[in-house]
């Protein structure tokens, strides 16, 4: 054992945030706090490392409510703009920790962030202003953040190929409609699961809530949680029919766990 981590849930709701604008449903009009769902991200602890996992369109607003003091490297699932959208905040780390920081993410994801950022990376941007300084890694199998291993999770978001994140005994499987065949002997053992469940009607890129709970049940975590919730999910009313060890998540959630 190398120590524990902690995992922080920054937003668990879908690209649209809940409430949506312009929305009067009963989720959307919720004095439930759990109710009210940012961008998904997660926020991840570790002995020695701080690492954010995107960085979702409402980071700023993540950072603040939950007091981020540092970023020491950022994975990416992909390059969808609630994944992606808050970069540009992150040269605010920069300037508190005078340093650059190390970005992981697939190689289309890497292509993609490179090309919608490319400010941020291109030679001859003007410097003045604050850029964020980023070393962007395209990662193909498991590596290291700092003493701890992290393994890629090959998942389908629709018929795009995107990341989730194991780490130790947990795994981050957000945006995901299916996990292909290679995928699942890198999830064995798995006790702590985070899971898009987008609602209970079909989508064409995100599990329900009936297909989440299919995955829960083969890898039988002692643990499971649902993330990228849309508004059609009431937080006590959902977690009120989901079975035991099984819950939505909510911005917020916290959980530890040894390394």
């Amino acid at each position: 054992m190398i120590g524990r981590a902690k995992v922080t849930f920054l937003g668990t709701g879908t690209s649209h945030g809940v409430p949506m604008i312009g929305c009067a449903c009963p989720v959307c009009t919720s004095d439930d706090p759990r109710d009210d769902r940012m961008r998904p991200s997660i926020y991840i602890e570790l002995p020695d490392l701080a690492v954010l996992v995107d960085t979702a369109t409402d980071l700023r607003q993540q950072a603040l409510r939950f007091r981020l003091r540092r970023v020491d490297a950022i994975l990416f699932t992909h390059s969808h703009a609630d994944h992606v959208m808050g970069l540009d905040e992150v040269r605010r780390y920069n300037a508190l920790q005078a340093g650059s920081i190390s970005c992981y993410a697939d190689a289309l994801t890497a292509a993609e962030i490179r090309r919608t950022f490319a400010y941020i990376f291109e030679a001859h941007t003007p410097r003045g202003g604050g850029l964020p300084q980023l070393d962007l890694f395209t990662v193909a199998g498991e590596f290291c953040l700092g003493r701890t291993p992290v393994t890629p999770v090959p998942l389908l978001h629709g018929r795009r190929h995107i990341l989730g994140y194991r780490v130790g005994p947990f795994a981050y499987l957000t945006d995901c409609s299916e996990i292909p065949a290679e995928a699942w002997p890198l999830l064995d053992g798995v006790d702590l699961l985070v899971i898009d469940a987008l609602r209970d009607k079909p989508h064409p890129t995100h599990f329900t809530v009936a297909e989440a709970l299919a995955v829960v049940e083969r890898l039988r975590p002692s643990r499971a949680w649902f993330t990228h919730i849309a508004h059609d999910l009431p937080h006590a009313a959902t977690c009120a029919r989901l079975p035991e060890g099984v819950d939505l998540a909510y911005d917020g959630l916290t959980l530890e766990f040894a390394l």
